[in-house]
């Protein structure tokens, strides 16, 4: 329930950050035995985060279900987060195989149903504290571990102690600021901008994304019909598309290859966006503090991951701590477990993505994948099972795979050949 004056002032756990990542964990925890404050710094409980991808990965899936959130997100009108890509070699199009089962998914849902959806089942969720209008200014320390926060509310300053401080304050996390966690910054040579259409066909009905070497554009579609339209070009671009936003971003859309309608849509917002968005990594924990979603690893928009990345990070978090949050173990061990699970799980991803953000074209072992997986069915599943990040970039790229894609590709090649001779 949400408690802005009257809460009690220690808690087993307290979380800074209301979004995803923070209520998930807060009705996890809860869940599990946990009394937990969380606290968001801005005083609507509509609040949402306006920056988005709006989408979640089918690795969020399990989370979602989980939270018992699947059925309010289908009444919301989310979308099936099915896709296609655009490539030089033509569409990879992942279709389930015949009389195999559906391909995986999850769903594409703005922000502004979103956030507010999770944060009122976690303000519903016996044990959980909801602290609107609480401003982090500080932490509480202790013999050289954090034991709560200081925060500034309306009312005035308060501290807030608990066990464990969770910091699911986004990418400029002041939780790991206050708590001297060294974040690791590499530079996204890319920029973004996206708007939002009603009534925007696309073929299939589904996510289309293009990689244009080095631009990308993709377009989500949402509920209540509407497609969330974003265009991220080299930097290099960015002098001469800044001296005229709209115009450029429309004509971007204009010229790519099967390019969505956009002139016949309604467009039902600004263009937003930003010229500037690195990717961070943080070590996710320090003595009584744990980093979860962007806090922890903010990685590259353009692959529309950080929303299934601040599910799972919440629950990977409950899962290593929650006895010990409750004073049934050793919180410093379930921190390092949670440590060592968040590391194995998303540190190949984000070198891949830091990579990918130079704005590099495709390296040789990335054509021979996709280009592959634009003439063959198996490979575009795999590739599908890959952008749901089901699988990491070491089983995407085994060496089995690498060899099939060689044997699709010299297939290609040889048919081409007798079909010009």
């Amino acid at each position: 329930m949400t408690k802005p004056e009257n809460a009690a002032r220690e808690y087993d756990v307290v979380i800074s950050g209301a979004g995803l990542a923070g209520s998930a964990a807060a009705i996890l925890l809860a869940r599990r035995g946990a009394r937990v404050a969380l606290l968001e710094r801005r005083s609507d409980p509509a609040a949402y985060k306006v920056l988005c991808t709006h989408s979640l990965t089918a690795n969020a899936y399990p989370v979602l279900d989980e939270l018992g959130l699947i059925p309010a997100l289908e009444k919301a009108g989310a979308v099936h987060n099915d896709a296609r890509w655009w490539t030089r070699w033509g569409w990879i199009e992942p279709r389930a195989a015949a009389g195999g089962p559906e391909l995986p998914h999850a769903y594409n849902v703005r922000r502004s149903v979103l956030d507010p959806l999770i944060r009122s089942r976690a303000a519903e969720t016996p044990g959980v504290d909801l602290l609107l209008g609480h401003q982090v200014t500080g932490l509480i320390r202790e013999a050289g571990r954090t034991v709560g926060l200081r925060t500034s509310t309306r009312q005035g300053e308060r501290e807030i102690r608990a066990r464990l401080v969770v910091g699911a304050d986004g990418k400029d996390s002041a939780v790991a600021e206050f708590a001297g966690v060294p974040s690791r910054r590499f530079e996204n040579t890319r920029f973004g901008y996206l708007a939002h259409f009603r009534n925007l066909p696309l073929h299939g009905g589904i996510g289309q994304t293009w990689f244009l070497e080095p631009d990308m554009a993709y377009a989500f579609p949402n509920d209540d019909g509407v497609t969330v339209l974003a265009v991220l070009p080299d930097k290099k671009r960015l002098p001469a598309f800044r001296e005229d936003l709209e115009g450029s971003f429309l004509d971007f859309v204009r010229a790519l290859p099967e390019a969505p309608p956009i002139d016949t849509a309604e467009r039902v917002s600004k263009i937003i966006g930003t010229v500037d968005y690195p990717l961070h990594s943080r070590r996710p924990t320090a003595p009584g503090v744990a980093l979860i979603g962007d806090a922890a690893l903010t990685g590259d928009p353009l692959w529309g991951v950080g929303c299934g990345w601040a599910l799972q990070s919440a629950r990977w978090l409950t899962e290593a701590v929650a006895p010990a949050a409750t004073g049934r173990g050793d919180l410093d061990k379930s921190l390092a477990a949670y440590a060592r699970t968040h590391g194995r799980r998303l540190q190949g991803h984000q070198r891949l993505a830091a990579d990918f953000a130079k704005a590099r074209p495709f390296n040789p072992v990335e054509r021979l994948v996709f280009s592959a997986a634009a003439r063959d069915e198996s490979l575009a599943r795999h590739m599908h099972l890959f952008a749901s990040r089901l699988i990491g970039p070491l089983q995407f790229l085994n060496p089995r795979v690498v060899a099939k894609a060689a044997a699709v590709n010299v297939k290609h090649r040889r048919k081409a050949a007798r079909t010009a001779s």
